[in-house]
C-alpha cells in the first residue's frame, strides 16, 4: 500500500499502535481509574515535555484536548470581547474554527473581518500592516489550510502584530509534524494541533500551546479542556512524539508528486501562494474526486477527497466542490511517487469509457487485485455545511445578522 494521506490520517508506527492497544486493553480489564493511576506521569509530565520540545515552548505551557478544533472551540469563546473589538480571519480558515468565530461574533457583537489575498494567493501582509490597530483583539491564521497546501507566513504575520494588543492564534493542524513549528519565532499566543496527522498518533487527541498573555485573558476560566482526551490515546501520542523525526523530508518528494499530477491529462492543480507544503490538491475536468480516490485505492494508493466547505471562504468561491488531496511524509519514497503517477494515469483513462454515475460501485481495471481500504470515520454532516454561501475572498466584514 502507498499511503499518501498523512494530512488526513497518518499511519501509526507499530510501536505506537502497540501502546494504544496495550492501554486500551488495560482499561477494559481494570477500569478507567486504574488506567489514570498508571498513566499519571505520562499524562501530566512526559507528554508535555515532548510537546514543549516539539513547539519550542516553555515547560507547562501546553494543554491536551481531543483535537485542534476542540481546543479552539474551548478557549476562544472564553475571551472577553465586546462590540468595539474586531477579529481578523483569513480565506483559508477552517469551517470548524469559523463556526466558533461566528458564534463569538454573534454573542459579543464584535466585528469579524477577512484579510484579503494577493493575486498570487498569498495573504496580503501590506494590507495587514496598514490596517492593524488596537481595535483588533484576535487574529486567527491557519499555518497550512485543510483544502490546499499553501504555507502561510505565520512568522511574518507575528512580526506585524507584535506591537499591538491583539491575541494571535495559529492553527497548526496540517503543519505540525511536517514543518518547523516554533511558537517563539511565530510570536503567537495560541497554537493548536492534532496528534493524528503528520505526527502519526491516534485520533481524538490534540493539544494547545497557551502563552502567558492568553492565560491572563482567559482568567478565571483557564485553559483546561471540557472533556480531556482518553488516557490510552495520550500515551500513544506520547510514544509517537518519541519516534517523531526531526524533519519531514517532503521537500525532496513534493516536486515529483506535483509533476505526476501535472503530467496526468485533464488535471488542475489547486496551489495558491508562492510556498507549498507536502500537501497537493487537484481536481479533474471530467472525473469526480470520489471516483479518482476510489480507483486509486483499488490500485493500492491511498489519498483523500477534500470537501470545499472545509475551507468555505476560499474553495467554493473558485468553483471547487470536491478535490483530491495527496500528501507525503518522511516515510514515503520516490518509488511511492512513481507508483502514484502510474496509478493516476490508469485511473484517468476511465474518462474514455462510459461515465460512471455518482455513488455507483466502481470496479478496478482488469488484472488489478481488489484491495479493501478502511474508509475514514464518518463525520457529522454539520462539518460540511455552507457557512457562508457565495462568500467573497476579498477583504470583507462578515456582519452579524440583524
Amino acid at each position: 500500500m502507498i499511503h499518501l494521506n498523512p494530512a488526513g490520517l497518518g499511519r501509526m508506527p507499530a510501536a505506537v499502535r502497540a501502546v494504544l492497544t496495550e492501554w486500551t486493553r488495560h482499561e477494559d480489564r481494570y477500569g478507567p481509574h486504574e488506567l489514570e493511576e498508571h498513566l499519571d506521569d505520562v499524562v501530566h509530565r512526559e507528554i508535555h515535555e515532548r510537546l514543549a520540545a516539539l513547539l519550542g515552548a516553555p515547560a507547562g505551557a501546553t494543554a491536551l484536548f481531543t483535537g485542534a478544533a476542540d481546543a479552539f472551540a474551548t478557549l476562544v469563546p472564553r475571551l472577553p470581547l465586546g462590540p468595539r473589538d474586531r477579529i481578523w480571519t483569513t480565506p483559508y480558515e477552517s469551517a470548524a474554527n469559523l463556526t466558533t468565530l461566528f458564534a463569538l461574533r454573534d454573542r459579543t457583537r464584535c466585528g469579524l473581518d477577512v484579510v484579503p489575498l494577493r493575486p498570487d494567493g498569498d495573504l496580503d501582509l501590506e494590507w495587514m500592516a496598514r490596517h492593524i490597530d488596537d481595535d483588533v483583539a484576535l487574529v486567527s491564521v491557519a499555518y497550512v489550510p485543510a483544502g490546499c497546501g499553501i504555507v502561510n507566513p505565520v512568522e511574518d504575520i507575528g512580526r506585524v502584530l507584535a506591537p499591538y494588543r491583539c491575541l494571535y492564534a495559529v492553527d497548526a493542524s496540517y503543519a505540525v509534524g511536517q514543518l518547523p513549528v516554533d511558537v517563539a519565532r511565530i510570536g503567537c499566543h495560541l497554537l493548536t494541533g492534532d496528534g493524528w496527522r503528520f505526527l502519526r498518533g491516534p485520533q481524538s487527541v490534540g493539544f494547545a500551546y497557551a502563552a502567558p498573555k492568553l492565560r491572563q485573558s482567559l482568567a478565571p476560566y483557564g485553559v483546561e479542556p471540557r472533556v480531556p482526551p482518553h488516557g490510552a490515546a495520550v500515551a500513544a501520542l506520547n510514544a509517537a512524539l518519541g519516534e517523531h523525526a526531526a524533519t519531514a523530508g517532503y521537500e525532496d518528494l513534493f516536486p515529483g508528486l506535483r509533476a505526476a499530477v501535472e503530467d496526468a491529462p485533464g488535471t488542475e492543480l489547486i496551489t495558491p501562494g508562492r510556498i507549498q507544503s507536502g500537501i497537493l490538491t487537484f481536481r479533474h475536468e471530467e472525473l469526480t474526486a470520489a471516483l479518482v480516490r476510489r480507483q486509486l485505492a483499488a490500485r493500492g494508493v491511498v489519498v483523500w477527497k477534500t470537501v470545499a466547505q472545509e475551507t468555505p471562504l476560499y474553495l467554493p468561491g473558485r468553483g471547487v466542490t470536491t478535490a483530491v488531496r495527496a500528501s507525503v511524509h518522511h516515510d514515503n519514497s520516490p518509488q511511492d511517487i512513481a507508483r502514484f503517477g502510474e496509478a493516476l494515469r490508469e485511473v484517468l483513462d476511465l474518462r474514455r469509457h462510459r461515465p460512471v454515475p455518482v455513488g455507483a460501485r466502481v470496479l478496478p481495471a482488469p488484472g488489478v487485485p481488489v484491495t479493501r481500504i478502511p474508509g475514514p470515520r464518518r463525520r457529522s454532516a454539520g462539518r460540511h455545511l455552507a457557512l457562508v454561501p457565495n462568500a467573497p475572498v476579498h477583504t470583507s466584514r462578515l456582519e452579524p445578522p440583524a
